[in-house]
């Protein structure tokens, strides 16, 4: 194999070594893009909650719970397409709440998050049972990357490990060929 052929073979494993490692990770895993009752939103007592994400789910999750811990979702969720909605039992007093969810990604990985919002207005009984204090800081209705999924991150350091692999194989290529004859 002639000097320019290694040559061109060895720069373009370094040019897709540098492309690979310089390229953002790509992740089929959906997201959580938006949310009715709103994180830190202040509503009257919200009959369900939807969550809509950026792809269809499956095996959806949701609890609601206030300040102490009680529970106030009604049966289970249903995911149809990408929105999830779980039925809010009762009429819910004064106070904070917080929503937990979790959905499997169209990848297969499940991934989950947290919100809060406030309830104000409320007739029901028991009203500021949950609390009244405000809405804690919360991300704004996106999954807070609790429960995503450890595999991911493993993989892109596998890729980026053969890949250094690759353009080392390359470079090692390229020097052992260089001290052959020129007419080779």
């Amino acid at each position: 194999m002639s000097r320019a052929v290694r040559r061109t073979a060895a720069g373009a494993a370094a040019a897709f070594a540098a492309l690979a490692l310089a390229a953002p990770p790509a992740s089929a895993h959906t997201s959580l893009t938006g949310a009715k009752p709103a994180a830190n939103a202040t509503i009257a007592p919200p009959t369900q909650i939807v969550l809509t994400y950026a792809d269809p789910v499956q095996l959806p999750q949701v609890v609601l719970t206030d300040a102490k811990g009680g529970r106030h979702e009604a049966g289970k969720a249903q995911a149809v397409d990408n929105k999830v909605t779980e039925a809010v039992k009762g009429t819910l007093p004064n106070g904070v709440y917080t929503v937990g969810w979790r959905v499997v990604s169209p990848d297969g990985h499940p991934i989950s998050g947290t919100y809060t919002f406030t309830v104000t207005g409320s007739t029901g009984a028991g009203a500021g049972a949950a609390g009244g204090a405000p809405a804690a800081s919360a991300p704004a209705a996106k999954a807070s990357g609790n429960g995503s999924g450890g595999s991911s991150g493993w993989l892109w350091i596998g890729l980026a490990a053969a890949v250094v692999a690759l353009a080392g194989g390359g470079f090692a290529w390229y020097r052992r060929g260089s001290g052959a004859s020129p007419n080779e």
